[in-house]
């Protein structure tokens, strides 16, 4: 039996049709662009070609995608206000509704009109909005049914209509639940209300995200990233953005997440790699680390590097032709005073002081009948005895070096930390063995970031317009500095969640850490609605919150489905295993999380059981679909189903308890629909 015409499914698939025939049609215009009679030289040639291989990619049809996910039937055209009568009274709305189709892109016809309206529009603000109470001017919202790129099914919502209740999405449920493999993808049918506020902020403003696990942070990140493209391009275009994550592991998973919105131009990047300045060849101790991450060494770097201006003794004499010019002592040294008190970055003024001295001569020359122009004033400065000046009251500073000395030095050390760091804290941070030069020493993480603070302040950073940083309660403050530093002039979007810290120097709360980045101003707004973790799962782990963040408000799940979830005692590997081939029954990815430790013991029990693994940041595929993931690398990962080993171990594995509860927060926290919790040993006694 053929399906009728004005079957709503039937028309729905047709536009669907339609607007991928509209959307192939835009990329071969922009792929037949003929660029060679438009161009001044071959340098604009390569980068319009360039710009148009961008946008060709950009305008790439994904087939297991949904080129659109909802539908908006205005009761009037969105924007347009209507007359009031002569009484006063506002007309009826018009019979016809404008309709609207929403998606991951705009898509127009050969006309220009508009096929598939792009997310991030005014316009589509109210398909995440809206609601019976103010419906906006929304008649219906239409939510469509997917499998595999084709529609198969669609949902209405009656805003206007008062007769029908509100009532909860089935096709959002699915949506939200729906089993994944592979990286992680948008949440852009899915954002909620309060997530498409933060979405949707402004440029000019710097936001701080404290979401619990599964209320989205992450995503909603990534989504404010690509609206901020779309409303602000042209600026950001010219500024740049990044995102910054913990670790390579995370950037590969959320990697796919703008391309997928058709934003390509945004870099990715981890903190070690802002600061690669040297190569991380060692590792500090818990308390060396603290010290060094202490916002304190910014001040001792800063005493470290003005400490080698020195106040001049001799005064310059410039010699030009039969003439020679003086420039005296004292007023050598009030130009370094004034350069000085200006507190510009140390390399500036130290360029600055020969023109200030060449100045000097000028005027001298001057006063004596001569009429110097620019090029005599440059040509002063360049003279060698001004050189020579400079470079002994304001010598030439290697940032790398000077840290190298710190850390050292003990005199050198002691001199600038005085009143600082106290004796005990200067020990923690001296090596106990100094490197013999810069490429030979055995920097650490912590050093590289010492030495980027030292790079800023003798050449200002290149600040971008936009900074996402993720994973944002693990920096120091030191690292919070050198995140800052990339967006002085920009905002940024800091997500994080204070409950899972996993290092000694985690933040204690936000305040502190904005300022220490250079935003006290920001928002701070805060994610308690769960929708990736399941209800049983999280009413689980919360248990931890009373000890690791008394503070906070535990995250309620509104998911109606209440997960699979079991904590099981177990005789050892082998039983861990036959959890693993349990849920891997299920569809989706698994995840079988386990402390640093136990990870080579449990690789070995998969190896001889059979069963095929990844490592974190390896793509899961339909046949490999379980990763075996060390504890300290879960952190912002995601899996439909997570076997978590041991939880004690997880907890012995930190250098303290409370650290170790919060890794073990993070570790439970990792499910989307279902958990197994197995243990030989006793379960920590704050989850009893």
């Amino acid at each position: 039996m053929s399906t009728p015409v004005d079957d709503p499914l039937s028309r729905e698939r047709s536009h669907l049709s339609a607007s991928r025939s509209a959307l192939r049609a835009m990329r071969e215009d922009v792929e037949a662009l003929d660029i060679s009679d438009v161009t001044a030289n071959w340098v604009n040639a390569e980068v319009l070609a360039r710009q148009i291989e961008e946008r060709v990619k950009a305008l790439a049809d994904l087939s297991d995608t949904p080129l659109f996910f909802g539908r908006l039937d205005y009761l009037r055209a969105p924007g347009a206000e209507q007359a009031e009568g002569a009484d006063g009274e506002r007309p009826q709305p018009e019979a016809a509704y404008q309709t609207l189709h929403i998606g991951r892109r705009h898509v127009h016809d050969h006309d220009g009109d508009p096929m598939v309206i792009d997310w991030r529009a005014p316009v589509s603000q109210p398909f995440y909005r809206a609601s019976k109470k103010d419906p906006m001017d929304v008649a219906l919202r239409r939510r469509f049914g997917y499998t595999r790129g084709d529609i198969t099914a669609y949902e209405d919502e009656h805003l206007s209509d008062p007769g029908e209740a509100a009532r909860t999405s089935k096709l959002l449920q699915q949506e939200i639940e729906r089993p994944r493999v592979g990286p992680m993808r948008d949440i852009v049918a899915t954002i909620q209300p309060e997530q498409d506020e933060i979405v949707r902020s402004g440029l000019s403003g710097t936001v701080c995200v404290q979401g619990g696990p599964g209320t989205g942070k992450t995503a909603v990140g990534l989504h404010r990233v690509a609206y901020l493209l779309y409303a602000h391009r042209e600026r950001l275009a010219r500024t740049g953005t990044l995102v910054i994550g913990p670790n390579r592991s995370f950037l590969h998973y959320i990697e796919q997440v703008l391309p997928a919105l058709g934003e390509l131009a945004v870099q990715q990047a981890t903190v070690d790699d802002l600061v690669a300045h040297v190569e991380i060849k060692g590792t500090d101790d818990a308390r060396a680390a603290v010290v060094k991450g202490d916002a304190r060494l910014a001040r001792v770097l800063r005493r470290a590097l003005y400490a080698h201006v020195t106040m001049p003794a001799e005064p310059v004499v410039v010699v030009r032709g039969s003439r020679r010019w003086r420039i005296p002592a004292y007023e050598l040294e009030e130009l370094v005073r004034e350069l000085l008190d200006r507190d510009i970055r140390y390399g500036a003024a130290r360029e600055a002081l020969p023109q200030r001295i060449a100045h000097a001569v000028l005027v001298q020359m001057e006063r004596s009948g001569e009429a110097p122009d620019d090029r005599v004033q440059d040509a002063v400065a360049r003279n060698s005895a001004v050189k020579a000046a400079v470079k002994a009251v304001w010598p030439a500073v290697d940032p790398a070096k000077l840290v190298l000395r710190l850390l050292s030095d003990a005199e050198f050390l002691a001199a600038h930390a005085e009143g600082i760091l106290d004796a005990d804290e200067q020990k923690a941070i001296l090596w106990a063995k100094p490197a013999r030069s810069v490429k030979s020493a055995k920097w650490s993480a912590a050093d590289a970031v010492l030495i980027d603070e030292a790079t800023d302040l003798i050449q200002r950073t290149h600040s971008l317009g936009h900074v996402v940083l993720d994973e944002a309660q693990d920096l120091s403050p030191m690292q919070y500095r050198a995140v800052g530093r990339r967006c002085t002039t920009g905002s940024a979007t800091v997500l994080g969640d204070l409950a899972q810290g996993t290092t000694p120097w985690a933040t204690r709360n936000w305040q502190e850490a904005l300022t220490h980045l250079g935003k006290p101003e920001a928002l701070v707004e805060e994610l308690t609605a769960g929708f990736r973790v399941p209800t049983d799962v999280i009413t689980y782990a919360s248990r931890l919150l009373a000890h690791i963040a008394p503070g906070l408000t535990p995250v309620v799940s509104i998911r109606e489905n209440p997960g699979h979830f079991a904590v099981r005692p177990v005789s050892g590997p082998k039983d861990v295993v036959e959890a693993c081939r349990e849920l891997l029954r299920h569809e989706g990815s698994t995840g079988l999380i386990a402390a640093d430790a136990r990870v080579p013991e449990l690789a070995e029990a998969l190896e001889r059981a059979g069963v095929p693994y990844l490592g974190p940041g390896e793509e899961t595929t339909m046949d490999t679909r379980l990763t075996l993931v060390p504890a300290s690398l879960a952190k912002g990962l995601e899996y439909d189903y997570v076997v978590l080993d041991e939880p004690q171990a997880v907890v012995d594995g930190e250098p303290d308890e409370r650290t170790g509860l919060r890794r073990l927060y993070v570790a439970l926290t990792r499910a989307v629909s279902g958990l197994i919790v197995t243990h030989t040993a006793g379960l920590p006694p704050q989850l009893a």
